[in-house]
């Protein structure tokens, strides 16, 4: 189903809401939480049976700066430190007019859901993601991707949020001065439903699950596992360019190098940050893994065979077991453990003395070869976990201002057309290496949130124009 936008010079449906919102993911429930919590009603649309999303296969941490969370934890952060962090993963090459904007509104955006809608954060304080300066990486107490979806949703159904499910959006009715008057969705038996709408947010992700488009944009990931959700076919990008619209820093995505292989799970990076390494075919370690899980996606896959071991000792396995990711993985049978490194050696098929000489190479200091530094070294028993590289979702999409209002090609805003997280640029640049650790629920939860307001302001300011108009 190619997504269309179709011109019409009026637009009546049965149903209208203030804001019709595309994609039922964190970024499109915080947008309908927030827009709630300001009086506007709207309506979700979500294609599946239930809203998942991306959100759902991720670890679900959020980064956030200044939050009633960090300083219950007696953690001193702010949204100018956060900004730093961000463009220097990035080289500078992120956009500082949303860097600022998602930067400054994450803070207030995670402390409304916990207030508001009673979602639960806890600041993860046992290790630091690569990049960031300080603990600010929030979970609720599921610490999973799932666990956050469900809480966000609960949330919605207590606010009273319309969230229609098995609704595909396929038209949005666009006049001749590029304003959307409605959209049209697509049911189960094939029907065609129609919806009329003051504006629209855009919330259905980027392009990853588009093969072509990846294999167009992102070349090196053309041949990587997709594992993010297949509903992010760069929809949002399409409706947006038939309208005129300017895309920005297609070549960011979010890789990731710790991909259990043939399980299909996501090993948390925190291992790696606590002490573990990656080991080719070859029994070599090929990269410092503390500079981020992104840009390892791309390591790995141009290791033989195009994988490789996360290997570490009890200390650490005992430390990635509080992460129930991790234990669902180890129960799949992802975790293999060997008594000595020869037994190790020979699992993975490399020469036992190669082995035993990069793992020495594993001592507290800075490593040689790779600039890494290390607290302890690795001790027998060991484990290991076999990877792949894979791609999560991409960082590029519809370029936005400030108030994720979707620009056209020359810079002007589109009428009443918004776009926020994954379907619009994010704060990585234009490269693997900027995606700073939760820079893509970072996008979906401030850009929900910073949406949610400009709808609900533009829409007041069209009502008090109305109002306030006076016969020529």
């Amino acid at each position: 189903m190619s997504p269309t936008v179709e011109r019409v010079a009026s637009f009546n449906a049965p149903v209208h809401t203030a804001v019709a919102i595309v994609g039922g993911g964190a970024c499109g429930l915080t947008a309908a939480l927030t827009l709630s919590q300001l009086g506007v009603d709207c309506v979700v649309l979500e294609r599946d049976a239930s809203p998942t999303g991306s959100t759902a296969l991720s670890s679900g941490f959020v980064p956030a700066p200044a939050t009633q969370a960090q300083r219950a934890q007696g953690i001193s952060d702010s949204p100018a430190l956060f900004a730093q962090d961000i463009q220097a993963k990035a080289h500078g090459r992120a956009s500082p007019v949303l860097v600022q904007a998602y930067s400054q509104a994450i803070g207030p955006a995670m402390d409304s859901l916990a207030q508001h809608h009673g979602v639960p954060w806890q600041v993860l304080d046992t290790f630091l993601y690569p990049g960031h300066s300080v603990h600010r990486m929030h979970a609720v107490p599921e610490k999973t991707g799932a666990g956050l979806m469900m809480r966000l949703h609960n949330a919605a159904e207590a606010a009273g949020v319309v969230v229609l499910t098995e609704a595909q959006v396929s038209t949005l009715y666009v006049n001749d001065a590029d304003r959307v008057l409605g959209i049209g969705f697509v049911r189960p038996d094939g029907q065609l439903e129609q919806l009329s709408c003051d504006s629209v947010l855009l919330a259905c992700n980027g392009f990853g699950g588009n093969a072509e488009l990846v294999k167009t944009l992102l070349p090196e990931m053309r041949d990587a596992l997709y594992a993010g959700h297949m509903g992010n076919d760069g929809s949002a990008m399409a409706w947006g360019q038939q309208l005129g619209a300017q895309v920005a820093d297609l070549g960011g995505y979010q890789g990731h190098g710790s991909w259990a292989v043939p399980q299909g799970a996501l090993i948390s990076w925190a291992l790696m940050m606590e002490g573990a390494v990656q080991i080719n075919a070859l029994g070599q370690r090929f990269h410092d893994e503390t500079q981020g899980y992104s840009e390892a996606g791309v390591h790995v896959l141009a290791q033989p065979g195009g994988t490789a071991w996360n290997v570490f000792d009890d200390r650490l396995l005992a430390f990635a077991q509080s992460f129930p990711d991790f234990c669902e993985a180890q129960a799949a049978g992802a975790v293999h453990s060997f008594a000595d490194v020869a037994t190790l050696a020979q699992h993975i098929g490399c020469s036992a003395d190669t082995l035993r000489h990069t793992l020495a190479g594993v001592q507290e200091g800075q490593d040689s070869h790779t600039g890494r530094h290390f607290k302890h070294r690795l001790e027998a028993p060991l484990h290991a976990i076999r990877v792949t590289g894979a791609l999560f979702h991409t960082q590029g999409g519809l370029d936005i201002n400030a108030h994720c209002q979707v620009l056209r090609e020359g810079g002007s805003t589109l009428p009443n057309l918004l776009a926020a997280g994954g379907a619009a640029r994010g704060v990585s640049g234009d490269a693997v290496w900027g995606y700073l650790s939760g820079n893509g629920l970072l996008s979906a939860i401030a850009g929900g949130y910073i949406a949610a307001h400009t709808a609900a302001h533009t829409g007041a300011q069209s009502v008090a124009d109305t109002t306030t108009r006076t016969p020529a």
